[in-house]
């Protein structure tokens, strides 16, 4: 069983705790440590589990140390850790600057530690069941539009959310980026809060994607279209759907014959079984099984890396706004 130590208990950080309470098979919870004293009682008493006084005790006790602090703070605990040969999460973005998580990466190799970072929607049942299907796009839509919250305002939608999509996105094409185009527009925040990028790959693949945190309603969608077949996700609702363009009727009459004048066409809809899972318990079951099979995290440091990397060419693609609008 591991040891594991979470950094930081605000709102993402308390359920990471619970998440590590429900994995008593996997994980032996160490305790936490937060900057705040505050917090820390409050939380101490809350989960009946262990304030440390400092990183460097906890980090000592520690086999794996769950990194989930404001992204300004990812970098130095990450490194700490990771050079005391302890395994790290850490959760998205890795770090808000692209030459912090090429150091990671690094350190990660010369010190031989397993790095994971929490790129949930990797976890989402609706992504999960579409494992078994072949997907291949060549045009991604991708909306994720959110209610303000004051948490993440730290850094660019961008980073706060439009990440999420990124890394799907980039889990989805295998193939190098080759033009981005993009428009933010900051509202309440000096940080652009709405944005809009046009990714093209070598390929030919293009990605529409969409970020906004100041919208009136939640929304988390992604749908791509491939030779054959169309392909909707609803990460919110964790849903899926698939469309496919098929020679044949199914047996059991389903389907919409097309009006085609030469070839009979059926489009058939297929909606996959979901199978309920707590995504964040999920991430950290994976972690859990690289470690202890030494094998490669679900979602790496570097591939983590590439999704801050494409982040960063969209904040450079998008016009400056003066005082109130800052890219980096």
């Amino acid at each position: 069983m591991l040891k594991i130590g979470v950094v930081g208990v605000g709102h993402l950080g308390k359920i990471h705790l619970k998440c590590i309470q429900n994995l008593p098979d996997k994980y032996a919870l160490a305790g936490f440590y937060d900057t705040s004293e505050e917090t820390s009682a409050e939380v101490e008493a809350a989960f009946q589990v262990r304030s440390f006084p400092d990183l460097d005790a906890l980090i000592e006790a520690s086999d794996v140390i769950d990194i989930v602090a404001p992204t300004s703070a990812h970098f130095p605990i990450a490194m700490q850790a990771i050079r005391a040969g302890k395994h790290v999460f850490i959760e998205k973005p890795i770090v808000s600057d692209p030459r912090e998580a090429a150091q990671i990466v690094a350190a990660g190799k010369e010190f031989d530690v397993k790095i994971q970072v929490g790129h949930v929607e990797r976890f989402n049942p609706a992504f999960l069941a579409l494992q078994h299907v072949r997907l291949d796009p060549m045009f991604i839509e991708a909306h994720r539009l959110a209610q303000f919250n004051p948490r993440g305002t730290d850094v660019s939608v961008v980073l706060d959310l439009m990440i999420h999509d990124l890394d799907i996105v980039l889990s989805l094409v295998k193939s190098p980026v080759r033009d981005v185009h993009a428009s933010g527009v900051p509202i309440v925040s000096r940080e652009a809060d709405i944005c809009n990028a046009r990714i093209a790959f070598e390929n030919g693949c293009v990605a529409n994607v969409t970020a906004s945190r100041v919208s009136m309603k939640n929304m988390r969608k992604l749908r791509l279209f491939q030779t054959n077949a169309y392909v909707s996700m609803d990460f919110l609702k964790k849903e899926s759907q698939i469309i496919q363009l098929r020679d044949e009727q199914p047996a059991d009459g389903s389907g919409l014959e097309l009006p085609l004048k030469e070839n009979r066409k059926w489009l058939v809809m297929q909606v996959p079984e979901i199978q309920p899972v707590n995504a964040i318990e999920e991430e950290l079951k994976g972690l859990h099984h690289s470690i202890t099979h030494n094998e490669k995290p679900a979602v790496t440091a570097a591939e983590a890396t590439r999704a801050l990397n494409l982040a960063h060419r969209i904040l450079d693609a998008m016009p400056v706004f003066g005082d109130k609008f800052k890219t980096a």
